[in-house]
Formats: C-alpha cells, structure tokens, sequence
C-alpha cells in the first residue's frame, strides 16, 4: 500500500470516527461538562501512552512550547464545550453544518491579524456561506405550544456552534506557532490542560453509575481524541493538502448520516440548502476553487535566484 493509499484510508477514517461523535455525547446523557472533562481524561491517558510509546516524552520542552499549547488547549476545551452543547439544541446535523464555518474564522483572523487580502473569491464564498446561514436561522421550530422556547434554544445552539467554530480558529493560529512540535505532544498537553480547567466544575462526587455511561465517555477520550488524533497526523504526513481539505468533508456528511439514521432528525428543505451552502463554501474556501479570473501575475524585473 502506496503512502497516498494507506493516508487516504487514515484520513477517512479518522472523519468518520469524527462524525458520530454527537451520537456518543447524547448517548452519555451525562453533563456536557462532564463528558469533555472526561473525553480529556480518557484522551490523556490514551495520548500518554502514544506519545510514550513513541519516545516522544523524552523531548525537551520549554516553557514558551507549554505555554502556547497550553493557551490552543483553553481554546480546543471551550470549542467541545459550545459544540457538544449545541448538538441537544440545535441537532448534531444543523450544528455540525453551522461549525464548517470554521475556514471563514481563519479568513477572518487572516484579514484582522495578518494583513492578508481578501480576494473577491474568498468575499464570494463567504457571502454564499452567509446566505446559508440566514436560511438555517430562519428555520426555527415554529409549531406547538412550546415553539418560543424551542426557536430560542435552537437559535442558542447555532451560537453556540459558531462559538465552537471561533474557538476552533483560535486554536489553529495558536498552534501554527508550534511548528515542529510534535502533533501528538501539543494533543497531550491540550486534553491535560482540560483536565484541570474542567476539574474544578465537572461532578466527580457523583460518578456515572452505569456501564454504558463509562462505556461512551472512554469511547469519546480513547477513539475519538487518540486514536482519531493517531489516524489524522498520520494521514496529513503522506496526503497532499487539497486531498487532505476533500477528505475533512466525510465528517459532517457522516454526522447528518448518523443524525437521521441513529435520532430520526429530517432537515426541512431551507435547512438542507442552508446546510449545503455553508459545506460548499467551505469546500471552496479549504480547495481553493476559483471563481473569478485574475490578473495574470506580474513577472518580476529581479528573478529570484
């Protein structure tokens, strides 16, 4: 099996593993605060032994590789947080289409903190995934006797996953700066930072009493954080990255997959072209697609030698 091969498989697999983990966390019915307290209990166990295995602890860090790890860690605990929370209110299929708004945060943050240009392609897309998300908004639960609250707490979860989505952003600038560290080591150190914010909060005097609790929450830190994290660094090390941005696009088809098969949820019409607008755009955005004809580039009067 060629590296191209056996990268495409990890990819996909660690997308679909991705995908049904909104069925886990519903399944838990444990606090959301407690199920990501425990997924980095669970995934700092599993990445220690990796990382062990690995020999990768026998690096020597230094304070400023902890600390910024440390600071994409409160980012990543916060983003499970908003996500996981949005899935009971606004489905796991409208809140996982909601969080692909992730590329439009980097843009953004680009834009912001970089001085990079936002091309009339990237103004495009983002107009488009825009448009989608006034759709989604729009679709509200508007029928029985409870329908105030229930737009209210729809309307919350798509906070909520756009929330997950900024703090997403955050955590991928902040780890940019770690260039040359270790995929598996920054995973470690994030999920250990969960730990203890979570710590403090989570309902430790009052465990789960019952297997199939136990049985999803280390589901959740053993396949969804380690082995998820072990099969997509090794398929971004053999995958060029236009197949990399394709293959990140099993995760929500999965999940809206997982979400009408496994709790019977069916998008009404807006809301599927909502949600199809924003995975377009985001394809666009993460591929690359070119919309508009530019200008063909100056040739330089000094080549570069």
């Amino acid at each position: 099996m060629n590296e191209t091969v056996r990268g495409t498989v990890e990819m996909s697999a660690a997308m679909a593993i991705l995908g049904t983990i909104g069925w886990f966390v519903v399944l838990s019915g444990q606090p959301i605060m407690d199920v990501v307290f425990w997924r980095c209990a669970f995934g700092a166990l599993t990445l220690l032994i990796i990382c062990a295995g690995l020999g990768l602890l026998r690096n020597r860090l230094s304070l400023r590789i902890i600390g910024i790890a440390a600071l994409g860690g409160v980012a990543i605990v916060f983003n499970w947080l908003l996500l996981f929370s949005a899935f009971s209110r606004a489905s796991i299929s409208i809140a996982t289409a909601v969080y692909n708004t992730q590329p439009f945060m980097l843009v953004g943050f680009g834009a912001l903190f970089f001085a990079e240009r936002l091309s009339l392609t990237k103004l495009t897309w983002l107009t488009i995934a825009f448009a989608g998300m006034v759709l989604i908004v729009q679709s509200a639960p508007d029928a029985g006797p409870n329908a105030g609250m229930a737009g209210t707490d729809y309307f919350t979860g798509i906070v909520m996953a756009l929330g997950a989505a900024f703090f997403w952003a955050v955590a991928a600038i902040v780890t940019k700066k770690l260039k040359g560290t270790p995929p598996h080591l920054i995973a470690l150190i994030q999920v250990c930072v969960g730990v203890v914010m979570l710590a403090p909060f989570a309902n430790l005097s009052r465990l789960p009493a019952d297997a199939w609790s136990w049985t999803m929450l280390a589901t959740l830190g053993i396949v969804h954080t380690g082995l998820m994290y072990i099969l997509m660094y090794g398929a971004i090390q053999k995958l060029p990255t236009h197949l990399q941005g394709s293959l990140s696009f099993i995760y929500p088809v999965v999940a809206i997959l997982v979400d009408v098969v496994a709790f019977g949820h069916r998008l009404h019409l807006s809301q599927v072209v909502g949600a199809t607008a924003i995975l377009i755009a985001a394809a666009g955005m993460n591929l690359g697609w070119t919309l508009w004809k530019g200008k063909p580039p100056v040739a330089s009067p000094h080549p570069i030698k």
